[in-house]
């Protein structure tokens, strides 16, 4: 079985970095997703920042920004995960820790890092070939992670 690097995805709403769903992945490749239950203090008035997501899809079917980061913390504390979009999902993660006053216990990294022969320019062209031949959606944090996962597999074993 492969040992996976961890990615991480955070689907944001319209504005603000709003962090409506989440997904990484764990060592052996298996997805770990869930929406999350925004704050009220994260929402306006006109609630256009939940994305395709309707608030009720949000609050019945989403966690709480707490539990998302326990859950991390299970599976990776102290630990770097690798992105496809750094700042956003930076900006996003932050935006769940501050929540809470807690400095984020993991450290973001862009995922094109993990392949030394790979320009940022190739990982992203090969990553969006890999989206088209799975038939993904690239605003999706789960299929974010299948891709990088499906992509880490061809370009670890080029290395």
């Amino acid at each position: 079985m492969a040992d996976y690097p961890g990615f991480i995805a955070i689907e944001t709403g319209d504005e603000n970095g709003l962090p409506i769903a989440i997904a990484w992945s764990l060592p052996d490749g298996r997805i770990k997703h869930t929406l999350i239950q925004p704050d009220d203090s994260w929402l306006d008035d006109d609630m256009n920042a939940l994305g395709g997501y309707s608030m009720e899809e949000l609050e019945s079917l989403g966690v709480s920004p707490l539990d998302v980061i326990r859950e991390m913390e299970n599976d990776y504390f102290s630990d770097t995960l690798y992105t496809s979009d750094n700042f956003e999902d930076e900006a996003a993660l932050t935006r769940l820790f501050d929540l809470y006053g807690i400095d984020p216990f993991v450290e973001l990294a862009p995922a094109e890092t993990l392949y030394a022969d790979v320009s940022s320019g190739e990982w992203q062209r090969s990553r969006g070939e890999v989206f088209s031949e799975l038939g993904l959606e690239p605003m999706r944090s789960e299929h974010e992670i299948e891709v990088m996962l499906n992509l880490h597999q061809r370009l670890a074993k080029d290395q």
